[in-house]
């Protein structure tokens, strides 16, 4: 009857919200009680790694977008149930600016983020995401500030990767001409 349709339909939304929990918090890495943004863009190396070997720079990009729209959703649900408009377990938004910090390198010169000679360049473009994301300037801090919902959330990190990317084409060049 009825009632089984109610628990129905709260079972649905209880597996969206553990879903939602699985991507915001990056399977996890957001629940580090040690900084998990740190650990969400740690995370994420391997993932880019394989996304720019596999599949170059559309991979990446396609798998940003997807990410960037899932991750709104996902936020927008750990917000809900959390009450706090930027939840510290929430990583997927560092997910998606780590991928973003290698962006114009894999467009530009794929070969130098793959193989073993690449270990250099994913570490700067960690280095330098980290950078950005907790200096916050301009955009960065624009997003974090003045947009209080999921895209505020997401949005800062994107601005912080492509910030990130700009300088990591600027150490591939300058590394490239020494």
């Amino acid at each position: 009857g009825l009632t089984g349709i109610n628990k129905h339909s709260t079972g649905i939304k209880a597996m969206n919200q553990k879903s939602a929990r699985i991507i915001a918090t990056y399977f996890g890495l957001g629940l580090s009680k040690i900084a998990p943004g740190t650990m969400g863009s740690l995370g994420t190396l391997p993932l880019a790694y394989a996304l720019i070997y596999f599949g170059g720079f559309w991979t990446l990009m396609a798998a940003a977008a997807v990410l960037f729209v899932l991750g709104v959703r996902a936020t927008e649900a750990v917000i809900e149930e959390s009450g706090d408009s930027d939840p510290s377990k929430v990583v997927i938004d560092e997910t998606v600016g780590q991928l973003l910090s290698f962006s114009f390198v894999a467009y530009m010169a794929p070969e130098y983020l793959t193989g073993m000679s690449s270990l250099l360049y994913y570490a700067a473009g960690f280095i330098f995401f980290r950078f950005f994301d907790i200096l916050k300037m301009g955009p960065v801090k624009y997003a974090d500030t003045k947009i209080k919902n999921a895209y505020g959330v997401m949005l800062d990190d994107v601005f912080a990767g492509i910030f990130a990317s700009i300088v990591l084409l600027g150490l591939l060049c300058y590394m490239v001409n020494v």
